[in-house]
């Protein structure tokens, strides 16, 4: 008798974990969520997540992964979380933990790279050549899909860590990010505006002085992607781009930054149809984690 195979995905962010195992967005067989507290704790809830649902049917688990990661197969630290600001994060062996627990092929990329591949597979980037996700929550990452794949090169995209222009006089604040102060992540991610505002973003009103700002520098990233990689769509998730008014925010200051140097419909008529939300929503991470499962397991 054979079974339909069954993946497993991990959603491993700085917050929190999400696992879950099915074929897609409309077959998940089982999910769970925990905390993400130490290494050997987080990966021990894994684990025993696998075991308890364990059967035949499961080829492959996928890992979307907070980072920085090691993604060369060849290099002795592949799998590994390498140099990850995260308290007692540094130099842990994902990878290798879950195969000697679970005995299955695991696939592994960052984060954001495996929900793009979600999107691709079942959401925004489904007729896309090249696309770009970014989330915006606890860090700022991003993942680039270009010519239909997902790109790695040296190591991997780090779009949260690119520098933009701050004015001192509109901006006293002077970033939080630990390598560089004043980049994308420092000055926009959630633990930014919080130590700028006093605040949670969740708890400033949208006429905030807040998401002006936050706009503005979002729509810096947007358009220097935009000229590097020429995206046929931009995905931004993550919970800070939760509140309703931040797209039309984004778009706008995006067309700002460009200043009409691009020219092409989406950006400068139909904006909605470049930068949009996740089709999947908060589930992209996960199903994207499944969709990297059924690649390692071919």
């Amino acid at each position: 008798m054979t079974h339909t195979p069954l993946y497993g995905g991990i959603e491993a962010g700085g917050t929190k974990w999400v696992c879950a195992i099915g074929t897609g967005p409309d077959d998940i067989r089982a999910k769970t969520r925990f905390p993400t507290t130490t290494p050997a704790e987080t990966l021990s809830c894994a684990v025993e997540f696998f075991r308890a649902h364990d059967s035949e049917q499961l080829a492959a688990i996928g890992v979307g992964s907070f980072g920085p990661v090691d993604l060369n197969p060849l290099s002795s630290s592949y799998g590994y979380i390498t140099t990850t600001p995260k308290p007692g994060w540094a130099n842990t062996d994902v990878v290798g933990t879950l195969q000697r627990a679970l005995g299955r092929p695991i696939g592994f990329d960052t984060d954001v790279n495996v929900a793009l591949l979600g999107e691709q597979q079942w959401g925004a980037a489904r007729d896309c050549d090249v696309a770009v996700y970014i989330t915006v929550g606890t860090g700022i990452g991003g993942g680039a899909l270009v010519g239909g794949r997902l790109v790695h090169g040296l190591i991997h995209p780090e779009m949260g860590h690119i520098r933009l222009v701050r004015d001192p006089e509109r901006d006293p604040f002077t970033g939080i990010c630990p390598y560089h102060s004043d980049c994308l992540e420092g000055l926009a991610c959630g633990p930014a505006i919080k130590a700028r505002w006093h605040a949670p973003a969740e708890q400033l009103p949208a006429d905030h002085p807040a998401w002006e700002l936050e706009a503005d520098y979002l729509g810096q990233a947007m358009a220097t992607l935009l000229c590097i990689l020429s995206p046929q769509r931009i995905i931004v998730g993550g919970g800070v781009m939760s509140q309703p008014h931040m797209f039309p925010r984004v778009r706008a200051a995006t067309q700002r930054w460009l200043n009409g140097y691009l020219q092409h419909p989406h950006i400068l008529v139909h904006p909605e149809q470049l930068i949009v939300p996740p089709a999947l929503g908060s589930r992209a991470g996960v199903l994207g984690a499944i969709a990297l499962a059924m690649r390692v397991a071919g």
